[in-house]
């Protein structure tokens, strides 16, 4: 009976014990939960967004045409706290569908309300294109700008075809329809139809950097060779408005636009809507352990990114040895 009882009350205080354990991890779990917003900052930023401020949007890597990005834009046009934008530039370019979609949001934006450019390392090509829609661009001495221009890149393998024995062959509505194809050499007509678009869009492009910039169109279209300058190269070109950085952009901001002195630059992101979920977050980490870029939303489009493959035109400084580029 001693024995007995003796288990009676063993098992109750493990009971006991494992009751407060319980309840302790409950409450741990309930405080973390209640934590995290507060460490990856949301409460400032809901604060940031109640209060006036200078938003910058940052433009980095390939540029593609991201319809979370514009419709950041749009809100930020419409939003009565941010009483400037700041476009914080840093991309070899990118498709120019991309390009002149993300430059008609930012012209949107201006329309409303002052936006600067600040070009940190390189603003190339669809790159540059996006800083000549705002209002004022500031550089760094030895920032790379420029690379107006177009290219259309395509690779032909039939020699690699037949050294391994594969021959492809199709069934087409006209000479034209899928070419160039990089099964063999172009037919006839089929560079021409290219070099059509390419100059198209390059005639668009170079009109663009004369309108907003304030060049004259045949001086536009003499530094549209493809060339790239530096920073201060750029200012005595009138591809840059002034050398500097952030403190340059807020000198502008409050000088020339009589912004309100003293306004915080606040980063506003697209919303992301899986980087909270656990799909989401192991997908980004993934990408990043093997390389890929953690922005991407899925597989194919990581695969993508990382080639630097692209259906169209692109305007890309320094483009791969394949693909479609326009610089």
């Amino acid at each position: 009976m001693v024995n007995l009882a003796g288990e009676l009350i063993d098992r109750r205080r493990l009971r006991r014990r494992l009751s407060f354990w319980r309840i302790t991890a409950v409450a741990i779990a309930v405080l973390a939960l209640i934590a995290v917003p507060f460490l990856v900052g949301l409460p400032s930023a809901f604060d940031s967004r109640l209060s006036d401020q200078i938003a910058r949007v940052s433009i980095e890597g390939m540029i593609l045409e991201d319809r979370k990005l514009l419709e950041l834009l749009d809100e930020l046009k419409d939003d009565d706290g941010v009483k400037a934008v700041v476009m914080r530039i840093d991309s070899p370019g990118g498709t120019t569908a991309g390009g002149e979609s993300i430059y008609q949001a930012v012209r949107a934006v201006a329309e409303k309300k002052p936006v600067a450019a600040q070009v940190g390392t390189l603003a190339a090509s669809a790159g540059y294109m996006i800083a000549a829609g705002t209002d004022h661009i500031v550089a760094r001495r030895t920032s790379i700008v420029g690379s107006i221009g177009v290219i259309f890149q395509y690779v032909n393998a039939e020699r690699l075809l037949d050294t391994v024995g594969v021959e492809v062959n199709a069934i087409k509505s006209a000479p034209l329809k899928a070419e160039p194809s990089p099964f063999g050499p172009p037919p006839p007509g089929a560079e021409d139809m290219i070099r059509r678009l390419v100059m198209d869009t390059y005639d668009w492009f170079v009109g663009l950097v004369a309108e907003r910039r304030g060049i004259a169109p045949g001086e536009a279209r003499r530094l549209a060779d493809g060339s790239i300058f530096t920073g201060q190269q750029g200012l005595g070109l009138k591809l840059v408005d002034e050398i500097g950085g952030e403190e340059a952009v807020r000198r502008w901001l409050e000088t020339d636009r009589k912004i309100p002195k003293g306004l915080e630059f606040v980063d506003r992101k697209p919303e992301d809507d899986s980087s909270f979920s656990l799909l989401g977050s192991a997908r980004s980490l993934a990408y990043g352990i093997v390389g890929l870029d953690r922005r991407a939303g899925n597989l194919p489009a990581a695969l993508m990114m990382e080639a630097g493959q692209l259906d169209g035109l692109v305007s890309l400084w320094q483009p791969l040895s394949s693909g479609a580029s326009v610089q």
